[in-house]
């Protein structure tokens, strides 16, 4: 049984969830989101919540259940507060700018990396090495953060990279010298 599918989600002021046929229209004051509801999977509006449910017990069914509502409550708090992420560049001579609709990195590679930025997303660079990644598409904006990290991700010897605002990277020591 789907613990999280079976709880109710309680809809702000200014947010507006329209069903037409299988896709789900979430509207707010930061924007509009849609997604398409899988097979098996129900949703209705009723007192200022959003009940989703299933029709079957099958595990499919079951499976589902509980992603479709998280999904929905992801696109509830989207358009109402949006999502976040800041990363931190760690590193002497490494730095980021935002060039017209382009991430520009400058990681220690021969060349500079331009990362285009989706639409909906808005990326901002303070001190040249804090990115900070807003928008109301939580998925979007957490595969944006991390492809930016994945271009150089924290070593763990000097502890150089991209990396997450609060990020622990765990420290090695270097080689030692043996007698």
């Amino acid at each position: 049984m789907s613990r999280v599918g079976l709880k109710p989600i309680s809809l702000p002021p200014k947010v507006a969830v329209k069903l037409d046929g299988r896709t789900v229209s979430v509207e707010g004051p930061k924007g509009t989101l849609d997604f398409n509801l899988p097979d098996g999977i129900s949703l209705k509006t009723e007192d200022g919540t959003v009940i989703v449910s299933r029709a079957t017990e099958l595990r499919q069914h079951k499976a589902l259940h509980g992603t479709a509502r998280s999904l929905v409550q992801n696109m509830i708090t989207g358009v109402t507060v949006g999502y976040v992420k800041n990363l931190e560049i760690h590193g002497v001579g490494l730095r980021a700018a935002v060039k017209d609709q382009d991430l520009d990195l400058s990681l220690g590679r021969s060349h500079p990396l331009l990362h285009p930025i989706p639409s909906g997303l808005t990326v901002t660079v303070n001190e040249n090495t804090k990115i900070k990644v807003e928008g109301i598409d939580k998925q979007l904006v957490g595969q944006f953060a991390a492809d930016v990290r994945s271009y150089y991700p924290p070593e763990p010897y000097k502890g150089k990279g991209v990396r997450y605002t609060g990020e622990k990277v765990r420290r090695k020591e270097g080689k030692s010298v043996g007698k």
